[in-house]
């Protein structure tokens, strides 16, 4: 029985190559399972590149190569191949090895070849299945439209029906039931009260009985924001010096039916509990889960010593993934709509008596965040500033200052004109870089090279991204390879599975954040002795 009667050969070849060259690394480190997935994905779509291939080959007629030659063809593509993969397999440890010393994780043992050569077989076969069920849909559409029309229509029209069929199926059917399924379990998530989270008793803190918010109407996300952020007594400890407790204001997307109801309920509670008359007041917008990174808001707490207020309002209670399908304009609306009530109470206080304002987000947070305003309705009278960290590729004023940035500057640390607006920041620092001083509207990316939301793009698929060019990232390592099709699959993955320590990733640490904070808003009251030393105690207390 021959090969070529149930799979094609050229495409085994293109499947193989691929196979090999998703072992190379990537921005993060993986595990065996992880690697499995990403290899029998990487397998399937060079399979079906060959097929493709093939048939476009045959489809324009071009002359193809006497049995006999195309055979040893064959034979020499598949021992380059099969050498490609053992020599793969070989280093494939020692590539991520490498990667995890980068960011100081410990070392593995050798992959498990076993186990990620079964995982990506049994990925490959599942995707062949789907392969075959839609070539023999596509053949019978085809053969029904012959009847009526010419053979070549009937082939294209037939293929885009069969697509047709397959994304209503995928799209109507899979997708929806996924989201559906995630939606109800995730609420349940989100309404559940742990245990050992008590109500607030303090009449200033929200969620308390003389609170507007309902404590069990916060979500789970939001009780943990209230309930676990640092006392006075805390950065007392840490600063030295006497501290407020700071202020945090939640809502939740059960406490009120719609956004601008949400906000202008966040906005009386914000009035209530005197958040207009601490020095500092932010706008943070949660991520899809409504989680807030507390390295990013503790930070600034402890740099004003408490004299802060923070005030964010819930859009969804799904991962930011599924949020963004699922609501993705919604998480927009929500934030515009907080931001368009305390900012707009905001500016109608008296300048000398409000407090700075700045708003923050991270990840998705930060991307609506950034759509939360228009430049055009603050010009008048703008805010402080933003600090975005992790912004996600798609965020539009990170990929403008980005794209624009000084061509002797970096992708992952970009300088933008003359620094007096929109810098960017790092593990290793970056905000002192400027031809001219800050002014008084500011805006802070804090992002590190491995991060593969921020440094992701769906052109990867085709073209080598610039951030791979030298000099690279102080966190990627230079093993790291561009390959087509393949790069794209490994950094989904990164952004999906991806795991990474504190300061690597998509994880940032407090002490980068306080960096950050500390050029954004350059609080008095701190001399150098005093200021590294609460650096290096937030970074042991994480």
């Amino acid at each position: 029985m021959r090969i070529e009667n149930h799979l094609s050969t050229v495409g085994l070849l293109f499947g193989t190559l691929f196979f090999a060259l998703s072992l190379s690394p990537s921005l993060l480190p993986r595990g065996d399972a992880v690697q499995g997935i990403i290899s029998g994905i990487s397998l399937a779509a060079g399979y079906g590149l060959g097929v493709i291939s093939v048939w476009l080959w045959r489809y324009l007629e071009l002359p193809r190569p006497r049995e006999r030659i195309q055979h040893f063809i064959y034979l020499g593509s598949a021992a380059l191949c099969g050498l490609l993969v053992v020599s793969f397999l070989w280093q494939a440890s020692h590539w991520q090895n490498r990667v995890r010393v980068l960011m100081g994780m410990e070392m593995v043992d050798d992959i498990r070849a076993l186990l990620v050569g079964s995982i990506a077989l049994l990925i490959f076969l599942a995707a062949l299945l789907i392969g075959k069920l839609f070539h023999q849909l596509q053949l019978i559409l085809s053969r029904k439209l012959r009847l009526i029309v010419p053979r070549r229509i009937s082939h294209a029209a037939g293929l885009l029906m069969a697509f047709a069929v397959f994304w209503a199926v995928i799209d109507g059917v899979l997708i929806s039931f996924a989201l559906h399924t995630a939606d109800i379990s995730h609420q349940q998530i989100d309404a559940r009260i742990d245990p050992e989270l008590e109500p607030p008793t303090a009449p200033v803190k929200t969620g308390s009985a003389a609170s507007l918010i309902a404590w069990k109407d916060m979500g789970r996300q939001g009780r943990r924001f209230i309930s676990e952020g640092p006392l006075a007594k805390d950065i007392e400890r840490l600063s030295g010096a006497p501290a407020l407790d700071p202020i945090r204001v939640y809502v939740g997307l059960n406490a009120a039916e719609t956004p601008r109801e949400r906000a202008e309920l966040a906005l009386e509670e914000l009035k209530r509990v005197g958040g207009f008359e601490r020095s500092m007041l932010v706008l943070i917008a949660p991520t899809g889960t409504g989680w807030i990174d507390p390295a990013g808001i503790e930070a600034l707490e402890y740099l004003y010593r408490g004299d802060v207020a923070s005030v964010a309002a819930q859009y969804s209670y799904l991962p930011s993934a599924l949020s963004l399908m699922a609501k993705g304009a919604y998480g927009v609306e929500t934030t515009r709509a907080l931001f368009q009530a305390v900012y707009g109470h905001w500016t109608q206080l008296p300048r000398e008596n409000r407090p700075a304002l700045y708003i923050f987000g991270l990840s998705l947070g930060a991307l609506h965040s950034d759509r939360s305003f228009d430049f055009y309705d603050i010009i008048n009278d703008p805010f402080n500033g933003a600090l975005w960290s992790g912004p996600p590729f798609r965020t539009g004023t990170w990929r403008t200052a980005t794209d624009r940035r000084h061509p002797e500057s970096p992708e992952w640390l970009p300088h933008f004109r003359n620094g007096s607006v929109i810098r960017f920041a790092n593990q290793q620092g970056g905000l002192e870089v400027g031809n001219s001083p800050w002014g008084d509207f500011r805006i802070v990316f804090l992002q590190y090279a491995s991060d593969p939301i921020t440094f992701f793009s769906p052109a990867t698929f085709y073209r080598e991204p610039d951030w791979m060019k030298p000099p690279r990232g102080p966190d990627v390592s230079e093993d790291l390879r561009w390959f087509p099709v393949v790069t794209m699959l490994q950094l989904i993955a990164d952004m999906i599975a991806g795991t990474a320590p504190a300061g690597y990733g998509h994880e940032y640490a407090v002490e980068h954040y306080l960096d950050a904070w500390f050029a954004l808003t350059e609080p008095e009251g701190w001399n150098e002795h005093e200021f590294d030393r609460l650096r290096k105690s937030l970074a042991n207390k994480r």
